[in-house]
């Protein structure tokens, strides 16, 4: 997409805000990588999304454009975000807990926020089975004999789906990247 493109979605949605669906469908992946790269928690990690979303259709109509990409108001709005969560949970962690890690970096790094909502956009294509076994693999954590009882397959069968999705990630990542 252009940058006029996007100039012209972003004053569509100003003047309809059911047109804001577009830009979140464009720029979700994108915000959900940059969130999730900073909190450790996934449930935190979409609420935070969220709420970054709701924040931007709330003042979409005070967006200026000044040529800088609609993502950039995003992940400011992110950054924001993760910060003040960063600052609630430091008050609420008690002297006996490790305190959360604090800060969020000045200047985010836009081509690992790409590459992971890239990495997120292949793993929602992936066939239904393969995505089930990554996403309780590495999002959930679970062992393959957990996924394998879960889902009623064989513990080798487990491994064949993960290391497919995985050969096809790579694959895919390798290919775009190149």
């Amino acid at each position: 997409m252009t940058i006029a493109e996007e100039r012209l979605m972003v004053e569509a949605a100003q003047d309809d805000p059911a047109k804001f669906a577009d830009l979140y469908e464009i720029h979700f992946d994108r915000i959900y990588a940059f969130i999730a790269g900073r909190v450790r928690d996934r449930d935190v990690a979409e609420d935070l999304t969220s709420d970054v979303f709701h924040k931007a259709l709330a003042n979409l109509r005070q967006y200026e454009w000044r040529g800088a990409p609609f993502a950039a108001w995003l992940i400011r709005i992110a950054a924001n975000a993760v910060a003040d969560q960063s600052k609630r949970a430091a008050r609420e962690v008690s002297s006996s807990e490790d305190p959360p890690e604090t800060g969020v970096a000045c200047e985010p790094d836009l081509d690992a926020i790409e590459h992971r909502a890239r990495l997120f956009r292949l793993v929602r294509e992936l066939p239904s089975n393969q995505r089930l076994v990554i996403q309780q693999r590495f999002v959930e954590q679970r062992s393959i004999r957990e996924i394998a009882r879960q889902i009623g397959r064989s513990e080798g069968a487990v491994k064949q789906l993960q290391f497919r999705a995985l050969e096809s990630l790579r694959a895919q990542m390798e290919g775009r990247d190149a």
